[in-house]
């Protein structure tokens, strides 16, 4: 088992790509496409230049993701072919069950399914293609850019808002209306009952 030192890149095809986790919010990945349509070939190749994904190498030299799943599914729909990936460690002299131990106890990765609850490591799918959707990750996406949370380096801070989200927010109302939960969600975020969670920028005082 080897860590790199310094980040090496490569070149490697979207379909590759192994997931760490089972879900995503489809919502997100929609407006991630929305933004690559929307921009020239060349301006997506600078920000994909900008933006790209970081791997952990796992048994038989297999890219895991472990961020920006979002944006590899986006490519993946969109038909972008390839991406550059940053190899932030190598393990993949490991066999696959101590891998999975490895990814989990630090932080790589997050086995829980579009009901919150987790699952085991097998759960996970071998593709992007075969990501679940998860409203509440989507919740999750939108109370940032709102300013309900701030961007915060917890690994998955966003699945910790969204299972704060899933628990307080009845899933039939959030297929409804959307823009409206999102009011609740705001409200939520800024009470004191969140105050535990990562980027929570709720008042400092009652």
């Amino acid at each position: 088992m080897t860590t790199q030192r310094e980040h090496l890149l490569n070149a490697v095809a979207v379909k590759d790509l192994r997931p760490t986790q089972i879900t995503v919010g489809m919502r997100e990945v929609a407006l991630k496409r929305q933004m690559i349509r929307s921009q020239s070939a060349r301006k997506t190749g600078t920000f994909l230049g900008r933006h790209m994904v970081p791997v952990v190498l796992g048994p038989k030299k297999r890219n895991y993701v472990t961020d920006h799943h979002h944006l590899a599914r986006a490519l993946l729909e969109e038909g972008i072919k390839d991406v550059f990936v940053t190899v932030t460690s190598d393990l993949s002299s490991l066999d696959k069950d101590a891998f999975f131990v490895v990814l989990d106890n630090r932080g790589w990765m997050h086995p829980f399914d579009e009901t919150g609850r987790r699952r085991d490591y097998g759960a996970i799918p071998k593709t992007m293609a075969e990501l679940v959707d998860d409203p509440y990750r989507s919740m999750a996406g939108e109370l940032r850019r709102q300013g309900g949370f701030a961007k915060d380096t917890t690994p998955f801070s966003e699945f910790l808002w969204a299972d704060f989200l899933r628990r307080r927010i009845d899933p039939d109302v959030v297929g409804k209306n959307f823009d409206k939960t999102m009011k609740e969600a705001v409200t939520l975020a800024k009470g004191k009952d969140a105050d535990y969670l990562p980027g929570w920028c709720g008042p400092t005082s009652d």
